[in-house]
């Protein structure tokens, strides 16, 4: 890898999102152009950059270390998901954003990938296979663990929860998903309306870096026809309420299946501001259950940075 470019000027970009989660995209095959924590937030900044929930730089892995480590045991990962929230923080991995990622591959020309084909995708969380579908992609998440898996397993919870808008602190569930999640479960959806997310929620105990944090309400009933129904709001770190989240979208109907007990289903529908994405429990092959998301992914705009930005 080369030393961050000096400016953004005459670098191609394009925007997209998944449910509403808004990503600056751009493409670096060969990783000449890596960005900066600082450049980062301009592009994202919603005023003075283009905005976006965070940024994803298509390179491919051999470039990245963090992909390089995973090419000896995939060589079939190809391209690398080098994902930054969008204040500049790294980030583990995105679910809306990998199927946003795969769509810009594809929109580029990069990778071809025809319905009912796969692509492996290299990520800090690991690998991610994304499947091509009639009407967008779904995503082998992997598997899901609790964060503090004793005081789940004794309680049904593992932390404290305060947020502007609700009067009494909540107890939740911490849920990794290849980055940490808390779950928060909420009466009906006048109060998950009421909850203030332009500040982050206190989290007791919080997870070692910190946590996405997302409050549900569980539909009423809450399974039909054999599917569980949520409706979600989230606040993700270094970013602030979203419009969704993927990985927390399979947190919160993991929490929500644990909470339910052994009789709740394998698959679920989570409404978000954004729209609506389809999570589903299965068996991985080495004997963890996985996580599916599935869900639509859209290119809006494609450009070039102009002077004076960065």
């Amino acid at each position: 890898m080369t030393e961050a470019t000096t400016s953004l000027t005459g670098m191609r970009f394009s925007k997209g999102h998944g449910t509403g989660n808004d990503f600056v995209l751009m493409a670096d095959p060969d990783g000449l152009r890596e960005l900066t924590p600082e450049q980062i937030a301009v592009l994202c900044d919603r005023h003075r950059g283009i905005g976006g929930d965070g940024l994803i730089r298509a390179v491919r892995s051999k470039h990245v270390s963090d992909g390089a480590a995973l090419l000896a045991a995939h060589p079939d990962a190809e391209w690398f998901m080098d994902y930054n929230n969008g204040d500049g923080t790294r980030s583990e991995m995105c679910g809306n954003g990998v199927r946003v990622f795969v769509h810009f591959l594809l929109s580029q020309g990069l990778v071809t990938l025809a319905p009912g084909e796969e692509l492996t995708i290299g990520t800090r969380a690991g690998i991610k296979v994304v499947s091509r579908t009639a009407n967008g992609y779904r995503v082998d998440m992997g598997p899901w663990d609790f964060i503090f898996p004793e005081q789940a397993a004794q309680g049904g919870s593992d932390s404290v929860v305060s947020a502007a808008g609700l009067e009494v602190d909540r107890p939740a569930l911490s849920i990794n998903m290849g980055n940490p999640h808390t779950v928060v479960a909420l009466a009906d959806l006048s109060e998950l309306a009421g909850t203030k997310l332009g500040e982050a929620p206190i989290v007791v105990p919080a997870p070692p870096y910190g946590t996405n944090v997302e409050f549900v309400v569980p539909a009423e009933p809450l399974v039909r026809d054999d599917v569980g129904h949520i409706s979600m709001r989230v606040h993700e770190r270094g970013v602030g309420e979203t419009f969704s989240c993927g990985t927390g979208a399979c947190a919160a109907a993991a929490a929500i299946r644990f909470w339910a007990g052994a009789e709740a289903p394998d698959v679920w529908t989570v409404a978000v501001p954004g729209g609506e994405v389809g999570v589903r429990f299965f068996p991985g092959a080495e004997g963890r259950e996985h996580v599916e998301l599935s869900g639509p992914a859209v290119i809006v705009a494609e450009g070039v940075i102009a002077d004076g930005m960065g």
